[in-house]
């Protein structure tokens, strides 16, 4: 009855091995990566232009190929994305993003109570709503100032969208439209940074950053970074109100993507 039991087990854990074997290469799979990489390069090739904008498109398709991908390997795209846009313009830097961090911290806090009050349904239609009426009042030439108390608002808001819908970009890019494009890039590239640093370290200590998301995040790294180096172009034809309109339209699509996720 023991060598049963024992022979047994030892084929359970030879299954379960070969299943995790066979697991781990189906989310490698070349094909995978490729069509997924695919949209990485684009994505990369919008927030290298704008600022933001590669989980916008990558991530619907890489939860479609696989929903267990997500959101481990595009946080990892978005930190190295994040790192190298900073690195690349940290001279044009805002230096009032302070204020960013400490409504971005509030906003996380908030939206982790939201979630737990109401449906992540609820609120991406709200959110969305809410961003695409930002959007029509920007285009009739709304402004609003850039201080101290808008940029903590922005921060605030972003950190509830991140935290509840994982689309934190929006808010802060509606704020710096109409600033510097170069300081648009770089003050949200460093907000990105420690805001996917933070989500990649709790998701460790969790137990829910998976190997293969990992593995997947840096296998898209030759993808991002083809992506970042042909957005330098588009950064120097998109300046003034082309540049505002493109930031505009990306933050409405980011507002449509809210709306049908839900329902989708």
């Amino acid at each position: 009855m023991r060598r049963t039991t024992t022979a047994t087990a030892a084929s359970c854990n030879t299954c379960c091995a070969a299943c995790s074997t066979a697991e781990g290469r189906r989310l490698l799979d070349p094909q995978i990566v490729l069509i997924a990489g695919t949209t990485v390069l684009l994505g990369a090739v919008v927030q290298g232009t704008v600022g933001f904008g590669v989980g916008l498109v990558a991530a619907p398709v890489v939860t479609l190929l696989d929903p267990s991908l997500m959101p481990g390997s595009l946080l990892v795209v978005v930190f190295l994305l994040a790192v190298m846009s900073l690195v690349s313009e940290h001279q044009d830097l805002d230096p009032r993003v302070g204020w960013v961090f400490a409504g971005r911290f509030l906003g996380t806090i908030a939206g982790a109570g939201i979630v737990v009050a109401l449906s992540r349904e609820d609120l991406a239609i709200g959110i969305g709503v809410m961003t695409l009426l930002a959007v029509l009042l920007s285009v009739r030439s709304f402004a609003v100032p850039v201080n101290r108390w808008t940029l903590a608002g922005a921060g605030c808001v972003s950190g509830i969208g991140a935290t509840t819908s994982s689309i934190g970009g929006p808010p802060l890019a509606f704020i710096y439209q109409r600033s510097d494009p170069a300081t648009l890039r770089s003050t949200v590239a460093l907000v990105f940074t420690a805001g996917s640093a933070l989500s990649i370290g709790a998701l460790s200590v969790a137990g829910e950053m998976t190997v293969r998301e990992l593995l997947a995040g840096l296998a898209f790294i030759p993808f991002f970074t083809v992506g970042f180096a042909l957005s330098h172009p588009w950064r120097k034809r998109l300046r003034g109100p082309r540049f505002r309109q493109a930031v505009l339209v990306v933050i409405a699509a980011s507002a449509v993507v809210l709306l049908v996720r839900p329902f989708a």
